[in-house]
């Protein structure tokens, strides 16, 4: 799994990535088309706090829609904090992150399992 996170000497919006060791398959340490542009689009539209990523498709490799499809890139859990999901419901939240990634998704993105909180409610949760 990735993670981002946002150094106090960076400017706002600017990220460093940290593969998370204990949860990483050994070739999760190379991005895939589809990693890079879900992290470049979500970071550009959301400057999120904390951007996660894991690639679960070798999950539902054995899934009969799966069957045939060559990516290894269909399924992805994302949790992302930031401060433009205040106001919105998860609905909207949700939402507003599928249709960033719409063009991926055509393209043969499958599932997308979201957890789309505020920096307040992901303070909160870290408590």
């Amino acid at each position: 799994m990735l993670r981002a996170v946002r150094s106090a000497g960076l400017p706002k919006g600017h990220l460093i990535w940290r593969s998370m060791a204990s949860e990483a398959a050994p070739s999760a340490s190379i991005d895939g088309p589809v990693t890079a542009a879900i992290k470049e689009k979500l970071t550009a539209r959301f400057e999120p706090a904390v951007l996660q990523l894991r690639n679960d498709s070798s999950k539902h490799a054995h899934h009969q829609a799966m069957r045939g499809v060559s990516s290894q890139e269909t399924h992805f859990a994302v949790t992302i904090v930031s401060d433009a999901f205040k106001g919105q419901n998860l609905v909207n939240r949700h939402k507003s992150v599928y249709e960033v990634l719409g063009e991926e998704f055509k393209a043969g993105l499958h599932a997308l399992s979201i957890t789309a909180k505020t920096t307040e409610e992901w303070s909160a949760l870290e408590k």
